[in-house]
């Protein structure tokens, strides 16, 4: 079968395995923006450490859970937001103003709502997680 965004399949496996209760999970393949949006979730606290092996193909990723995860999911396509709408898509996406994060990529790299708020920009919408 043919993957269509890897992204996806990342974000699917790991909200499969965290239902199981698994501890680990191994994503592959990856790429840059797997590893982005990883590392946005382990420095909101929602996944533990992560490991980049490279097995001179695609790679792989081993991913530590901590069991925080209820949900995450991608954005296809992925809109255009500017600042003002930033606002009216985590309304949409997610469960409470408290918790959760929409992830956005921007001219300034890839990043959560609340960082693209403060830098005053909008991006293009890549996915979210709770």
């Amino acid at each position: 079968m043919v993957r269509i965004s890897v992204l996806a399949d990342c974000l699917k496996t790991m909200s499969n395995a965290e239902k199981r209760g698994k501890r680990q999970v191994l994503i592959r393949p990856s790429s840059k923006v797997i590893v982005k949006f990883l590392q946005q979730m382990q420095k909101n606290g929602y996944i533990g450490e992560f490991h980049i092996i490279d097995d001179h193909r695609a790679g792989k990723i081993v991913i530590e859970l901590t069991g925080r995860l209820n949900k995450c999911g991608v954005i296809s396509p992925r809109f255009d937001v500017t600042l003002d709408e930033i606002e009216q898509w985590v309304v949409n996406l997610l469960p409470s103003r408290q918790f959760g994060h929409v992830v956005l990529s921007t001219a300034y790299g890839i990043m959560t709502h609340e960082e693209a708020k403060r830098k005053k920009t909008g991006g293009k919408v890549l996915g979210f997680f709770y």
